[in-house]
């Protein structure tokens, strides 16, 4: 076996399995994907599903990814999402090469076909009001009513059709609709709508166009002229593979693809819902789609969620036919997963407690070398400033500490990071009764953390150098909603979590941060994975953090391993 075969069957599912047997029986001479987006809103961590698939498999298999907009209604379309769409696809580590297409490229094309329908008999005008036709096509124990103009002459028919693209109807007037089965068990073969008038300008025709084809009519003809070979969609378009293949199997289509399906992704404490994303950006629920606790790749990337991690959740969460709902904390282990393998280290301090070491000299400071990633050796060191005041974490030092808080307390002798051992000598307080400054004395022996006798301490702290930190905002983000099913009781917005963002606006960061990069994240020690905001400016730091340093999700595993 090949290393391409080998790599090929470690990842195998019922997708690559279905791939490898159409190539081995020749039913296809090369493989040929598409992620087909609507440019109506941002992509999510559930179109990163099936770009991950579309785009791999082509990739596995030495074929090619179509990226296809699906630009089928110019009422909701912007350009804004078409630019988002492509700078989202790019930032996951795939590139469409040549292969870039719209719906709104095969217009015309859609037209003559939907012409050739209307020719032969298959296809007609209907005036029904939309509420009107909606209730009769039936439920799903009563068939539909045939509309009075169901059997309308072609040339009545063809007449009608060929005004509605002209322009001389209003918008809902009359739609064109395929004539197929009122009585079918599957509500998408009850004669489905295959265009409507829509006076829209097109964001790539313009005005071209008033008559626009849905996405149904539009999807499995543009798969037939791009010669995709396999159609991967998510399970929710089962139901409507029969009116795909219906199409297909009525018009002369120069390929003839095959629809294949797979569970859609699903997580906890998440909302993949486009139209309720768009309802929380629109009614500023959020503070738009790249906000960090959206569960769009471009609030992902703000987050400093690196594209390699959502790869790595894709691949472990593998493909399926069944839908299921995904822990959160499954990602959240894939990006700590990453992140612990190429994050620079840094020091931070969020919640600030001032520390005066009283026999250190005034005005001296030093510099002291900081390993920058333990787990990568080529990441080398760094050198970071140490003075006479420090500040360190208010929730490490306790005043009177109970038996198992090993951090600092009067009298006790602790380890600052890659420093020294310090002592706490005095607690100085407020008016309000309030710790606001710790004396301390430190051992110029333990330079570098060490103790030449050897003695040990039980706590190591990280800290930062009151005169040469940096200021910095935090924001701690907390899931976006209070239960891991969202709207599971109706109202999705009520499970809205008000508390889903702490700004904490005192943080004290060591000076290598001011070069840290834009949506690249670093760890602050012992605290999670943090990275700048494009909300910062110069003089003003703004951190978020991506990750926390607990893995919830290695506890579940450790538990479900345990109780096997």
């Amino acid at each position: 076996m090949s290393e391409e075969s080998a790599e090929r069957t470690a990842g195998r599912d019922f997708v690559r399995d279905i791939i490898q047997a159409d190539l081995d029986a020749k039913r296809c001479a090369e493989v040929v994907t598409r992620f087909p987006p609507e440019p109506n809103g941002y992509l999510h961590i559930g179109h990163a599903k099936s770009i991950c698939l579309n785009f791999g498999v082509a990739q596995e298999f030495g074929g090619r990814c179509h990226l296809r907009f699906d630009d089928t209604n110019p009422a909701k379309e912007e350009q804004a999402y078409i630019d988002a769409i492509q700078r989202d696809v790019r930032w996951l580590g795939y590139d469409w090469g040549n292969h870039l297409f719209h719906a709104s490229d095969y217009f015309e094309q859609l037209y003559a076909w939907a012409e050739r329908l209307i020719q032969d008999g298959k296809a007609y005008v209907d005036d029904t009001p939309l509420e009107q036709m909606r209730t009769m096509r039936g439920t799903l124990t009563e068939p539909g009513q045939a509309s009075v103009y169901r059997d309308r002459p072609v040339a009545e028919n063809l007449d009608l059709f060929r005004r509605m693209r002209a322009g001389e109807f209003p918008n809902g007037a009359r739609v064109l609709r395929a004539k197929i089965d009122l009585a079918s068990g599957n509500m998408n073969l009850r004669d489905p709508v295959l265009y409507r008038i829509l006076h829209v300008a097109h964001p790539r025709t313009g005005t071209a166009w008033c008559l626009y084809p849905t996405y149904d009519f539009a999807h499995g003809q543009s798969d037939a002229i791009e010669r995709i070979t396999h159609s991967l969609c998510t399970l929710e378009f089962e139901d409507h593979r029969p009116l795909y293949d219906w199409f297909l199997d009525n018009l002369p289509v120069p390929a003839r693809p095959r629809q294949y399906e797979f569970a859609r992704l699903n997580l906890t404490y998440t909302v993949l819902s486009k139209r309720t994303l768009t309802e929380l950006v629109r009614h500023g629920h959020v503070s738009g789609w790249d906000d960090p606790r959206m569960p769009t790749l471009a609030g992902l990337r703000r987050r400093g969620v690196p594209p390699e991690a959502v790869r790595d959740f894709v691949r472990a969460i593998g493909m399926a036919r069944a839908n299921s709902v995904v822990d959160v904390a499954m990602f959240d282990h894939a990006v700590r997963e990453h992140l612990n393998k190429v994050a620079l280290r840094r020091m931070a301090v969020l919640r600030p407690l001032k520390v005066v070491i009283e026999n250190y000299p005034e005005g001296q400071s030093e510099e002291l070398e900081c390993v920058n990633n333990p787990e990568d050796a080529s990441a080398g060191t760094r050198r970071v400033p140490f003075s006479r005041e420090l500040y360190i974490e208010h929730d490490d030092f306790l005043e009177n500490p109970p038996k198992k808080f090993f951090r600092l307390a009067p009298g006790r002798e602790v380890r600052l990071r890659s420093a020294y051992f310090i002592t706490c000598r005095e607690v100085i307080k407020n008016a309000a009764g309030t710790v606001v400054e710790l004396r301390c004395t430190y051992d110029p022996a333990t330079r570098g953390g060490n103790a030449p006798d050897g003695r040990k301490v039980q706590a190591t702290m990280h800290w930062v150098s009151a005169r040469h930190a940096i200021a910095a905002e935090v924001r701690l983000y907390h899931p976006l909603f209070t239960r891991p099913d969202p709207g599971a009781t109706g109202d999705v917005l009520s499970d809205l979590n008000p508390q889903s963002v702490e700004a904490l606006s005192a943080c004290r960061l060591e000076p290598a941060l001011a070069q840290a990069s834009v949506g690249v994240a670093v760890q602050f020690e012992r605290l999670g994975y943090f990275c700048p905001d494009p909300d910062s400016e110069s003089g003003r730091a703004v951190f978020n953090r991506t990750v926390g340093l607990r893995d919830a999700w290695a506890r579940v595993q450790a538990a479900g391993a345990a109780n096997r």
